[in-house]
């Protein structure tokens, strides 16, 4: 018999977070035995299968419907009424996530949405199940839910796919170390006996990759910025690729030491659009730049790139005057689109 989805997890529907931290808790460290799941780099989207039809959820509760129709048909044709599942919606180019095309359908117009359905169709990955049966089972320990959602994805196929997970810590810190390769952008910790709730009951593992980038520009003033601006050599130009963190008052006076006023022609204009720092800025103003003279930095960066960009602050680990900036390269597992 079909069932409707509980009241209880109608929209909008507060979703499990993860708390960020800087490396794979050792053995023991918690009072139960660790969950590992690779993290997904997509859209977050929480799936409703309703009587009324289907229906996709952001973390921010926009309904992400529209944009995924191929993932909504096969919710539909494959998943019974009264389900909520929470997942990733991803899409897979030239082996690899492409986050960025993904993002772009959320602009486009209805021509342009379709054919890129057809072109570069997303998958959905599902990683727990919130309500079966029109039952809300979000008390139950994840370890359960995980037996439940197995026999729902038994007879899936694709676009929709299953999580992989493992207790199996070796094993962990392979995915770890080989799936950045593919967009992966690290690990999700979860413990067997959590149940689900709305808050940062997870822990994530982010790979880091060090390295070189050119600093052509600084927000505040040349002796102490308050931001680094990246840039990496891309089409025979220097491209703006993000910026770093606020900068500590110690880090700040260190890399204000390297930094001299221009001396030659400046690849960057004084004015920039806000979204080349942050694509999700809402802010309409230009960000005012401070030129300096090209000089070679160390940063860390996780793997979440645009194919322009990195999508997320960068880390100064340190300044490398001894490089010539013109031996910058752009690093070969960051596709340039």
């Amino acid at each position: 018999m079909a069932e409707s989805v509980p009241r209880s997890l109608h929209p909008p529907i507060p979703l499990a977070l993860a708390k960020a931290v800087e490396a794979i808790p050792p053995a023991g460290a918690l009072p139960e035995d660790l969950i590992f799941e690779p993290k997904w780099d997509g859209f977050r989207a929480c799936a409703l299968v309703d009587l009324r039809g289907v229906s996709l959820w952001s973390r921010q509760s926009k309904d992400l419907s529209r944009y995924l129709p191929e993932l909504v048909s096969a919710l539909e044709q494959q998943v019974p009424s009264g389900c909520v599942i929470d997942g990733e919606a991803v899409l897979w180019s030239q082996g690899r996530l492409d986050f960025e095309a993904l993002q772009r359908r959320l602009v486009a117009s209805n021509t342009g949405l379709a054919r890129m359905v057809r072109e570069l169709p997303a998958s959905y990955v599902a990683f727990d199940l919130l309500a079966v049966a029109g039952h809300d089972i979000r008390n139950l320990p994840w370890s359960r839910r995980r037996e439940l959602l197995e026999e729902l994805a038994r007879a899936w196929a694709p676009p929709l796919n299953l999580s992989p997970v493992t207790t199996d810590r070796d094993l962990a810190e392979a995915w770890f170390r080989d799936l950045p390769s593919t967009g992966m952008e690290g690990l999700i910790l979860k413990r067997s006996e959590q149940a689900y709730e709305g808050s940062r009951i997870w822990l994530k593992v982010k790979h880091r990759q060090v390295l070189d980038i050119v600093c052509a520009g600084v927000t505040g003033p040349r002796n102490r910025p308050s931001t680094l601006v990246a840039g990496l050599p891309m089409n025979g130009r220097l491209w703006v690729v993000g910026r770093s963190t606020v900068l500590s008052a110690a880090a700040s006076r260190n890399l204000g030491r390297y930094l001299r006023p221009p001396v030659r022609n400046h690849p960057w204009p004084e004015e920039i659009p806000a979204s080349l720092l942050d694509r999700f800025s809402k802010d309409r103003d230009p960000v005012r730049l401070t030129l300096v003279e090209p000089i070679v930095v160390e940063v860390s960066a996780d793997v979440a790139w645009s194919g322009r960009a990195f999508r997320h602050p960068l880390r100064v680990l340190r300044v490398r005057p001894e490089l010539d900036p013109d031996d910058v390269q752009v690093p070969g597992h960051l596709p340039f689109h």
